[in-house]
Protein backbone atom coordinates (compact mmCIF):
# COMPACT_ATOMS: atom_id res chain seq x y z
CA UNK A 1 0.00 0.00 0.00
CA UNK A 2 1.01 3.30 -1.01
CA UNK A 3 4.18 2.18 -2.22
CA UNK A 4 5.53 3.76 -5.43
CA UNK A 5 6.89 7.62 -3.58
CA UNK A 6 7.35 5.27 -0.70
CA UNK A 7 9.94 3.37 -1.99
CA UNK A 8 11.31 5.93 -4.23
CA UNK A 9 11.77 8.35 -1.14
CA UNK A 10 13.38 4.98 0.62
CA UNK A 11 15.84 4.17 -2.03
CA UNK A 12 16.85 7.71 -1.85
CA UNK A 13 17.02 8.75 1.76
CA UNK A 14 17.39 5.16 3.64
CA UNK A 15 19.90 2.85 2.10
CA UNK A 16 22.59 3.66 4.19
CA UNK A 17 20.60 3.32 7.23
CA UNK A 18 21.63 0.19 9.28
CA UNK A 19 19.24 -2.61 10.37
CA UNK A 20 19.76 -4.00 13.96
CA UNK A 21 18.09 -7.57 14.33
CA UNK A 22 18.57 -8.47 17.66
CA UNK A 23 16.74 -11.49 19.65
CA UNK A 24 15.64 -14.96 18.85
CA UNK A 25 12.37 -15.94 18.38
CA UNK A 26 10.80 -17.87 20.96
CA UNK A 27 6.99 -18.19 21.69
CA UNK A 28 7.73 -17.93 25.64
CA UNK A 29 7.37 -13.91 24.71
CA UNK A 30 3.79 -14.55 24.94
CA UNK A 31 3.89 -15.45 28.55
CA UNK A 32 4.62 -12.19 29.45
CA UNK A 33 2.02 -10.50 31.56
CA UNK A 34 -0.24 -8.21 29.71
CA UNK A 35 -0.61 -4.93 30.95
CA UNK A 36 -4.01 -3.17 30.76
CA UNK A 37 -4.59 0.81 29.95
CA UNK A 38 -6.07 3.16 31.54
CA UNK A 39 -8.65 5.28 29.93
CA UNK A 40 -7.07 8.53 29.89
CA UNK A 41 -11.01 9.82 30.22
CA UNK A 42 -13.74 9.11 31.91
CA UNK A 43 -16.33 7.07 29.76
CA UNK A 44 -20.20 5.65 29.67
CA UNK A 45 -19.72 2.44 29.66
CA UNK A 46 -22.21 -0.40 28.49
CA UNK A 47 -23.53 -3.48 30.16
CA UNK A 48 -21.46 -6.62 31.01
CA UNK A 49 -24.50 -8.67 29.35
CA UNK A 50 -24.56 -10.97 26.43
CA UNK A 51 -25.82 -8.65 24.19
CA UNK A 52 -24.43 -8.20 20.86
CA UNK A 53 -21.70 -4.92 20.22
CA UNK A 54 -21.44 -2.95 17.04
CA UNK A 55 -17.57 -2.23 16.91
CA UNK A 56 -16.82 -0.44 13.45
CA UNK A 57 -13.02 -0.15 12.94
CA UNK A 58 -11.47 2.47 10.64
CA UNK A 59 -8.31 1.76 8.79
CA UNK A 60 -5.89 5.03 8.59
CA UNK A 61 -2.51 4.47 7.00
CA UNK A 62 -0.25 8.23 6.11
CA UNK A 63 -1.34 11.69 7.02
CA UNK A 64 0.10 14.60 4.85
CA UNK A 65 -0.65 18.58 4.66
CA UNK A 66 0.17 18.52 0.60
CA UNK A 67 -2.69 17.87 -1.58
CA UNK A 68 -0.34 16.32 -4.23
CA UNK A 69 -0.11 13.26 -1.88
CA UNK A 70 -3.89 12.65 -1.13
CA UNK A 71 -5.86 10.20 -2.16
CA UNK A 72 -6.72 6.31 -0.95
CA UNK A 73 -3.95 5.83 1.52
CA UNK A 74 -2.69 9.51 2.10
CA UNK A 75 -5.11 11.84 4.25
CA UNK A 76 -4.76 15.81 5.46
CA UNK A 77 -4.06 15.89 9.44
CA UNK A 78 -6.98 18.14 9.26
CA UNK A 79 -9.43 15.82 7.91
CA UNK A 80 -7.93 13.18 10.67
CA UNK A 81 -8.92 16.26 13.17
CA UNK A 82 -12.68 16.89 11.38
CA UNK A 83 -13.30 12.26 12.20
CA UNK A 84 -12.20 12.94 15.53
CA UNK A 85 -14.24 16.03 16.13
CA UNK A 86 -17.84 13.82 14.47
CA UNK A 87 -16.72 10.43 16.50
CA UNK A 88 -17.02 12.75 19.66
CA UNK A 89 -19.63 15.36 18.79
CA UNK A 90 -21.83 11.57 17.95
CA UNK A 91 -21.06 9.55 21.55
CA UNK A 92 -18.40 7.27 19.79
CA UNK A 93 -15.37 6.62 22.22
CA UNK A 94 -12.12 5.44 20.53
CA UNK A 95 -11.06 2.10 22.33
CA UNK A 96 -7.71 -0.31 22.30
CA UNK A 97 -8.10 -4.43 21.76
CA UNK A 98 -7.08 -4.80 25.20
CA UNK A 99 -10.33 -3.44 25.98
CA UNK A 100 -12.27 -5.15 23.10
CA UNK A 101 -10.77 -8.28 24.25
CA UNK A 102 -11.53 -8.14 27.72
CA UNK A 103 -14.98 -7.66 27.19
CA UNK A 104 -15.19 -10.61 25.31
CA UNK A 105 -13.60 -12.79 27.30
CA UNK A 106 -14.44 -11.18 30.46
CA UNK A 107 -17.16 -8.71 30.03
CA UNK A 108 -15.91 -6.15 30.83
CA UNK A 109 -17.80 -2.71 29.73
CA UNK A 110 -17.20 -1.23 26.79
CA UNK A 111 -18.08 2.47 26.05
CA UNK A 112 -21.07 2.57 25.15
CA UNK A 113 -20.37 3.40 21.07
CA UNK A 114 -17.27 1.99 20.75
CA UNK A 115 -15.04 2.64 17.48
CA UNK A 116 -11.52 1.59 16.83
CA UNK A 117 -9.05 3.73 14.88
CA UNK A 118 -6.48 2.00 13.23
CA UNK A 119 -2.77 2.78 11.64
CA UNK A 120 -1.15 0.87 9.14
CA UNK A 121 2.45 0.89 8.54
CA UNK A 122 3.48 2.35 11.24
CA UNK A 123 4.91 6.04 9.25
CA UNK A 124 6.24 8.85 10.96
CA UNK A 125 4.09 11.16 10.18
CA UNK A 126 1.67 9.11 12.52
CA UNK A 127 3.62 10.44 15.53
CA UNK A 128 4.03 14.30 14.32
CA UNK A 129 0.24 14.45 13.06
CA UNK A 130 -2.02 11.79 14.51
CA UNK A 131 -0.28 11.08 17.57
CA UNK A 132 -0.75 15.29 18.92
CA UNK A 133 -4.30 15.00 17.59
CA UNK A 134 -5.09 12.21 20.30
CA UNK A 135 -3.37 13.97 22.91
CA UNK A 136 -5.60 17.21 22.31
CA UNK A 137 -8.83 15.21 22.02
CA UNK A 138 -8.09 12.48 24.83
CA UNK A 139 -8.67 9.94 22.02
CA UNK A 140 -6.95 6.13 21.67
CA UNK A 141 -5.35 5.31 18.66
CA UNK A 142 -4.02 1.68 17.29
CA UNK A 143 -0.89 1.80 15.27
CA UNK A 144 1.09 -1.32 13.37
CA UNK A 145 4.27 -0.56 12.58
CA UNK A 146 6.42 -2.28 10.01
CA UNK A 147 9.46 -3.54 12.64
CA UNK A 148 11.68 -3.67 9.55
CA UNK A 149 11.38 -0.16 8.71
CA UNK A 150 11.50 0.96 12.44
CA UNK A 151 14.74 -0.77 12.61
CA UNK A 152 15.83 1.33 9.61
CA UNK A 153 14.77 4.66 10.70
CA UNK A 154 15.58 4.08 14.31
CA UNK A 155 19.38 4.07 13.03
CA UNK A 156 19.13 7.79 11.41
CA UNK A 157 18.44 11.26 12.28
CA UNK A 158 16.08 11.14 9.43
CA UNK A 159 12.42 12.74 10.50
CA UNK A 160 10.69 13.74 7.52
CA UNK A 161 6.89 13.43 7.12
CA UNK A 162 6.87 11.89 3.47
CA UNK A 163 8.26 8.77 3.70
CA UNK A 164 9.84 8.23 6.91
CA UNK A 165 8.84 5.45 9.95
CA UNK A 166 8.23 5.89 13.37
CA UNK A 167 11.07 4.69 16.15
CA UNK A 168 11.75 2.60 19.05
CA UNK A 169 11.82 5.39 20.94
CA UNK A 170 8.89 7.38 19.36
CA UNK A 171 6.81 4.11 19.72
CA UNK A 172 7.90 3.75 24.05
CA UNK A 173 6.78 7.59 24.12
CA UNK A 174 3.61 7.37 22.45
CA UNK A 175 2.55 3.76 24.02
CA UNK A 176 3.66 5.59 27.59
CA UNK A 177 1.20 7.77 27.05
CA UNK A 178 -1.98 5.23 27.53
CA UNK A 179 -3.21 6.87 24.30
CA UNK A 180 -1.70 4.44 21.97
CA UNK A 181 -1.78 0.83 21.74
CA UNK A 182 0.38 -1.40 18.96
CA UNK A 183 -0.04 -4.06 17.36
CA UNK A 184 1.80 -6.33 14.96
CA UNK A 185 2.07 -5.93 11.59
CA UNK A 186 5.27 -8.23 10.89
CA UNK A 187 8.67 -7.44 11.21
CA UNK A 188 8.99 -7.75 7.27
CA UNK A 189 6.73 -9.21 5.42
CA UNK A 190 4.94 -6.40 4.08
CA UNK A 191 5.48 -6.45 0.45
CA UNK A 192 3.45 -7.23 -2.81
CA UNK A 193 5.32 -9.78 -4.70
CA UNK A 194 5.84 -13.25 -5.29
CA UNK A 195 4.36 -13.95 -1.56
CA UNK A 196 1.23 -10.98 -1.07
CA UNK A 197 1.73 -9.54 3.03
CA UNK A 198 1.84 -12.60 5.23
CA UNK A 199 -0.44 -14.60 3.10
CA UNK A 200 0.10 -18.28 2.01
CA UNK A 201 1.93 -19.24 -1.19
CA UNK A 202 -0.05 -22.10 -3.44
CA UNK A 203 1.33 -25.07 -3.03
CA UNK A 204 3.25 -24.09 0.22
CA UNK A 205 3.33 -26.62 2.94
CA UNK A 206 2.02 -25.66 6.35
CA UNK A 207 5.27 -26.39 8.13
CA UNK A 208 6.67 -24.35 5.83
CA UNK A 209 4.19 -21.42 6.11
CA UNK A 210 4.23 -21.18 9.50
CA UNK A 211 8.22 -21.61 10.04
CA UNK A 212 8.00 -18.30 7.98
CA UNK A 213 5.00 -16.69 10.18
CA UNK A 214 7.02 -18.18 13.28
CA UNK A 215 10.59 -16.33 12.06
CA UNK A 216 8.77 -13.23 11.38
CA UNK A 217 6.17 -12.21 13.20
CA UNK A 218 7.61 -13.58 17.27
CA UNK A 219 10.68 -11.25 16.33
CA UNK A 220 8.44 -8.59 15.96
CA UNK A 221 6.51 -9.30 18.99
CA UNK A 222 9.96 -9.52 21.13
CA UNK A 223 10.73 -5.87 20.01
CA UNK A 224 7.31 -4.21 20.81
CA UNK A 225 7.19 -6.25 24.21
CA UNK A 226 10.81 -4.90 24.62
CA UNK A 227 9.99 -1.65 23.79
CA UNK A 228 6.41 -0.89 25.56
CA UNK A 229 6.54 -3.32 28.04
CA UNK A 230 3.08 -4.60 26.45
CA UNK A 231 2.76 -8.24 24.64
CA UNK A 232 0.74 -7.39 21.01
CA UNK A 233 -2.77 -9.30 21.05
CA UNK A 234 -3.54 -8.83 17.65
CA UNK A 235 -2.37 -9.66 14.00
CA UNK A 236 -2.42 -6.96 11.71
CA UNK A 237 -2.73 -9.21 8.17
CA UNK A 238 -0.74 -7.05 5.60
CA UNK A 239 -2.96 -6.44 2.70
CA UNK A 240 -5.40 -8.59 4.70
CA UNK A 241 -4.19 -11.29 3.33
CA UNK A 242 -4.64 -14.21 5.28
CA UNK A 243 -6.55 -17.78 5.26
CA UNK A 244 -7.89 -20.35 7.47
CA UNK A 245 -4.07 -21.67 8.23
CA UNK A 246 -2.40 -17.95 8.64
CA UNK A 247 -5.32 -18.04 11.90
CA UNK A 248 -4.44 -21.46 12.82
CA UNK A 249 -0.91 -20.53 13.14
CA UNK A 250 -1.24 -16.82 14.72
CA UNK A 251 -3.50 -18.96 17.63
CA UNK A 252 -0.72 -21.14 18.30
CA UNK A 253 1.54 -17.97 19.10
CA UNK A 254 -0.74 -16.81 21.64
CA UNK A 255 -2.80 -13.74 19.24
CA UNK A 256 -6.15 -13.09 20.67
CA UNK A 257 -7.27 -11.54 17.71
CA UNK A 258 -6.89 -10.26 13.99
CA UNK A 259 -7.72 -7.56 12.04
CA UNK A 260 -8.24 -7.99 8.44
CA UNK A 261 -9.30 -5.72 5.26
CA UNK A 262 -12.56 -6.75 4.50
CA UNK A 263 -14.71 -3.50 4.84
CA UNK A 264 -17.79 -5.06 7.61
CA UNK A 265 -18.93 -3.95 10.02
CA UNK A 266 -17.87 -6.11 13.43
CA UNK A 267 -20.34 -7.59 16.03
CA UNK A 268 -19.00 -8.10 19.20
CA UNK A 269 -20.52 -11.18 21.18
CA UNK A 270 -18.78 -13.16 24.28
CA UNK A 271 -17.70 -15.87 21.86
CA UNK A 272 -13.92 -15.66 21.26
CA UNK A 273 -13.87 -16.79 17.63
CA UNK A 274 -15.76 -13.09 16.76
CA UNK A 275 -12.36 -11.59 16.86
CA UNK A 276 -10.34 -13.28 14.61
CA UNK A 277 -11.21 -11.73 11.52
CA UNK A 278 -12.52 -8.62 12.56
CA UNK A 279 -13.30 -5.98 9.17
CA UNK A 280 -12.03 -2.49 9.19
CA UNK A 281 -13.08 0.21 6.83
CA UNK A 282 -10.49 2.14 4.66
CA UNK A 283 -10.26 6.09 5.30
CA UNK A 284 -9.34 7.54 1.84
CA UNK A 285 -9.23 11.17 1.20
CA UNK A 286 -12.02 13.36 -0.83
CA UNK A 287 -14.79 13.06 1.34
CA UNK A 288 -15.55 14.48 4.06
CA UNK A 289 -16.07 13.13 7.59
CA UNK A 290 -19.94 12.93 7.87
CA UNK A 291 -20.57 11.25 4.25
CA UNK A 292 -18.10 8.95 5.46
CA UNK A 293 -19.03 7.87 8.64
CA UNK A 294 -22.52 8.01 7.70
CA UNK A 295 -22.94 6.37 4.24
CA UNK A 296 -19.51 4.07 4.05
CA UNK A 297 -19.20 2.97 7.74
CA UNK A 298 -22.94 3.02 8.43
CA UNK A 299 -22.78 5.08 11.65
CA UNK A 300 -26.00 6.50 13.13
Amino acid sequence: MFRVWKIRWRRLFAAAAAVILTGSATAAVFAAQRKSTAAPAAEVVSSASDEEIKLPIIMYHSLLKDSAYHGKYVISPDLLEQDLQYLSQNGYTPVHMAQVIAYVQEGTPLPEKPVILSFDDGYYNNYLYAYPLAQKYRMKLIIAPIGYYTDLYSGTEDNHANYSHITWDQIREMSESGLVEFQNHTYNLHEYGARKGAGKQKGESFEAYAALLREDILPMQEKLLGCTGKTPDTMVFPFGDYCADSLKIIRSFGFQAAFTCNEQMNVLTRDPECLFTLGRFLRPSGIDSETYFTKRVGLS
